[in-house]
């Protein structure tokens, strides 16, 4: 009997780390604090005139696939905004330096280079957008 109250307890928590996992995918998260992270010199590619958004991806990663596709449709029509793909497997210092924790990790910077917010997992199309509007 404890075993199958153990066996539904386990069953309940993993159902319930899973729901609250699934729902945070892919959700902008705002940063308060502002610290000058990222140059154009780091990841290969000038940086956006107002923005811009930087996608960590590794190469077997489906969502990073998902990840671009959205992001390649969407930024282009925000005028001085730029989209940069950056593999994470061969930038290992720039991830453990902006904490990237798994990929996809888009990272949405001003025009200084300065985080302003993440999304971990494969934002949806609405969420880009209503995130690149506020910029």
């Amino acid at each position: 009997m404890k075993t199958l109250a153990l066996l539904v307890a386990t069953l309940v928590a993993a159902v319930a780390v899973g729901l609250i996992s699934k729902k945070r995918q892919g959700r902008f998260v705002e940063k308060k604090n502002f610290h000058p992270l990222v140059t154009a010199a780091e990841v290969g590619q000038e940086l956006g005139s107002v923005a811009t958004v930087l996608q960590f991806s590794s190469a077997f990663c489906t969502p990073c696939r998902a990840t671009r596709q959205v992001l390649e449709n969407v930024v282009p029509s925000f005028p001085g905004m730029t989209h940069i793909e950056i593999d994470a497997e061969s930038h290992l210092e720039l991830v453990r330096r902006l904490h990237v924790n798994q990929t996809p990790t888009t990272i949405f910077l001003n025009s200084q280079g300065q985080e302003i917010g993440r999304a971990v997992g494969a934002p949806k199309k609405s969420q880009v957008v209503a995130v690149l509007e506020k910029i």
